[in-house]
């Protein structure tokens, strides 16, 4: 009964596909001392993909933060190269708002022309401080890897999603076959104890 749950095959991740019940007895060979371990391995299993999907789901939110920001940084970072390469004088100032802290703005001018790198948030509280071209290239670097791992989220959700539904679809054929088993029992039973009187 345990080997019918090990993977025959996982995804890329190694995330194990669910197996199939066509038919129950083919896992029960003996329901009353094996129903209750299948059907509580079974839904453990069920618990594992749910929990695998909220994990996945983390990520996907995390990587729908940080793709838009990295975007974002180059934007910038490509207009104030533009502005450095411009001919006239005038457009090498950059007039711009800034955050102070969650509720203060100010305004800041920016020379261009002799802004040479910028100060990246690497997390966990550091900043670093890079030429404008080790910025781009970074931040591409950055762009290119969470978009892949978007991807490679968004395919495991997928996955997840099938192998869930397989679960739970089999946990209510376990459950639907012992409830259809008792009943039967108790009918050859009554119809036992009929007999007799």
């Amino acid at each position: 009964m345990a080997e019918f749950l090990k993977p025959k095959n996982t995804n890329p991740r190694g995330i194990p596909e669910a197996p199939f019940i066509d038919k129950v007895e083919n896992v029960i060979k003996n329901p009353d001392e094996e129903f209750e371990k299948v059907m509580s391995m079974f839904q453990e299993r069920l618990q594992q993909y749910k929990y695998m999907e909220l994990s996945k789901r983390q990520q996907l939110g995390d990587l729908k933060i940080k793709i838009p920001d990295i975007e974002k940084n180059l934007d910038i970072i490509n207009y104030i190269n533009e502005k450095k390469n411009d001919e006239d004088e005038e457009d090498k100032i950059i007039e711009t708002n800034y955050e102070l802290n969650d509720t203060l703005y100010t305004r800041a001018s920016i020379d261009a022309e002799n802004l040479d790198s910028v100060f990246l948030w690497l997390g966990a509280d550091v900043m670093l401080e890079y030429p404008l071209d080790e910025a781009v290239e970074l931040l591409n670097t950055r762009l290119n890897s969470n978009q892949t791992q978007l991807k490679l989220v968004k395919e495991d959700l997928e996955f997840l999603k099938e192998n869930i539904t397989t679960m739970e679809v089999n946990t209510a054929r376990l459950y639907n076959w012992d409830v259809e088993r008792r009943r039967n029992l108790k009918s050859a039973e009554e119809g036992t104890k009929n007999l007799k009187i």
